[in-house]
């Protein structure tokens, strides 16, 4: 008797939570760097073994200081790499009420519906609503947990202390660089995406 098991495989289209929405001029921008810091490649690689000749590597600042900028461009290469892999080019998709990457988000804690928080799901921080607004990355505990809530839906994560927290979904908007404004998030969510 042959028992056939069937492989699920992962579809080739993404969803809107796996995705990162970027303008053109983001996209370009990225790139660039990317192919910039692959083309620095060569260099950093001379650079360590230039410094590698000056000596005993347990006292040789140049050379671990090499080191450390090589092991720091190739992180950001896996980074770029990974997030233009996952984006696209466009206006990111409006939809309120589920929390999504782009999303503004007001949340409240352990059932106590006073202690309520507003953030944005986003992975930067730079040119929010001038630092006032937080940004939580879908990659944190907090983020990860709220990813595809619907409001009122109540999630739960651990903090670093090892304690659940639960925390409740009460609204969720895509990001706008005006807050309250109608229409399509601005171009400025796909620079806090990055």
């Amino acid at each position: 008797m042959h028992i056939r098991i069937r492989e699920h495989k992962e579809r080739d289209e993404m969803t809107d939570t796996q995705v990162t929405w970027l303008t053109q001029e983001s996209h370009d921008r990225l790139k660039a760097e990317l192919d910039q810091l692959i083309a620095n490649r060569p260099i950093i690689a001379a650079e360590i073994n230039d410094r590698r000749e000056e000596g005993d590597l347990r006292e040789n600042g140049g050379y671990h200081a090499a080191r450390e900028e090589q092991g720091q461009q190739e992180a950001r290469i896996r980074q770029l790499q990974d997030l233009l892999s996952n984006a696209k080019v466009g206006e990111a998709p409006t939809q309120s009420g589920v929390a999504l990457p782009g999303s503004v988000v007001k949340v409240y804690y352990n059932g106590d519906e006073s202690d309520t928080e507003t953030f944005l799901i986003a992975t930067r921080q730079e040119g929010v609503n001038d630092g006032k607004l937080e940004v939580y990355s879908p990659n944190s505990p907090l983020g990860g947990a709220l990813i595809d809530a619907k409001v009122g839906e109540t999630r739960s994560y651990k903090v670093p202390n090892g304690n659940t927290v639960e925390v409740t979904l009460v609204s969720a908007e895509p990001y706008h660089s005006n807050p309250g404004a109608p229409g399509k998030p601005s171009a400025r969510l796909a620079q806090c995406l990055l």
